[in-house]
């Protein structure tokens, strides 16, 4: 059992840098160009999707002459057959942060996954490492009773981790279910005191976390809805085709488990009607929106600017300006 006073893993104190977050289609992408335009900075992403090479339109990856406009690091950077961890992020971003700074330019960490996030705010706590024998046992077990029952099991042991977990999100159920058998102790509870710890070093006064959220959800969902519409009028479809037709990837994978990516895998394999992708892909980026806004409103200190309201680009211009004059 992992015993409850083993230290954090908190890491040592950063160069200054800007963490601009939001849920999805909140409008990042234009904001940190915005930014970029005033600033000499790179961007660093902070999107557990743009990792993947060749998943370019279903995770909406910025176009080829926004790349080209601004230096950006973390994009394409791992095939889709591979996993991309937390830890591996943290360790890319802290030393990306030094080389920028180092180059001169101010580090911009952009995006949505808010575990990367949190992981590089708060260091990395001494989790159980992962079990082949564990993990493959719940795989064995979600494959004879389905993962709605094991998310129903981990509501039992870790009724915190569960409550925040789709009853399909297989990745995440896995994880916490390995944990608990593992540790003995609840995912929540290695979270939690995480939380608890001293603020590590990284937390540098002028790191500032500006927090695209919006003011009415409403307008978050219309621009959901739009988003995914141009994806699939953009060729969403044959992109999943594509990655199907190379033979190694399957639906498990962290990759194809993407929201919208996942999807289009069950209308392709036909376990789900191609008629109702677009509205279960609409409503599964929904979801993604609010499991991310839950996650921010957890971050202490962040700089909440309405990504509805007319002036918000102004408005993150303003933050930065009062940070770096």
């Amino acid at each position: 059992m992992v015993n409850p006073r083993m230290k954090l893993q908190s890491p040592e104190k950063l160069p200054a840098y800007i963490a601009l977050a939001g849920p999805t289609a909140s409008g990042k992408t234009a904001a940190a160009l915005a930014i970029a335009l005033q600033y000499p900075v790179e961007i660093i992403s902070v999107d557990s999707a743009l990792v993947y090479r060749g998943m370019d339109i279903g995770t909406a990856k910025p176009t080829a002459a926004e790349l080209a406009a601004v230096p950006h690091h973390l994009i394409n950077i791992r095939d889709p057959l591979y996993a991309y961890s937390a830890a591996e992020f943290v360790a890319d971003a802290r030393q990306l942060v030094v080389d920028i700074t180092a180059r001169g330019k101010l580090p911009l960490l952009v995006g949505g996954t808010m575990l990367y996030f949190k992981a590089l705010f708060d260091g990395l706590d001494d989790m159980p490492k992962a079990d082949p024998g564990v993990r493959a046992a719940i795989a064995a077990e979600a494959l004879a009773k389905g993962w709605p029952a094991l998310h129903a099991e981990l509501a039992t042991v870790d009724p915190v981790t569960a409550a925040r977990l789709a009853p399909q999100d297989s990745q995440r159920i896995s994880r916490a279910l390995e944990v608990w058998r593992v540790s003995g102790q609840s995912l929540s509870f290695f979270h939690q005191r995480t939380a608890n710890a001293p603020a590590p070093a990284s937390r540098h006064p002028a790191s500032t976390l500006i927090s695209l959220e919006p003011q009415d959800r409403s307008w978050l969902h219309e621009r959901i809805a739009q988003r995914f519409d141009t994806m699939l009028a953009a060729g969403f479809l044959d992109e999943v085709k594509a990655l199907r037709a190379r033979g190694d990837l399957h639906a498990d994978l962290p990759s194809m488990r993407c929201v919208g990516y996942r999807q289009a895998w069950e209308a392709l394999d036909g376990t789900s009607p191609m008629n109702e992708l677009r509205d279960k892909g609409i409503f599964a980026t929904r979801q993604l929106a609010k499991r991310q806004i839950t996650w921010l409103r957890s971050m202490p200190g962040r700089q909440v600017i309405a990504c509805d309201a007319p002036d918000a680009l102004a408005q993150v211009l303003a933050t930065v300006k009062a940070l770096y004059p």
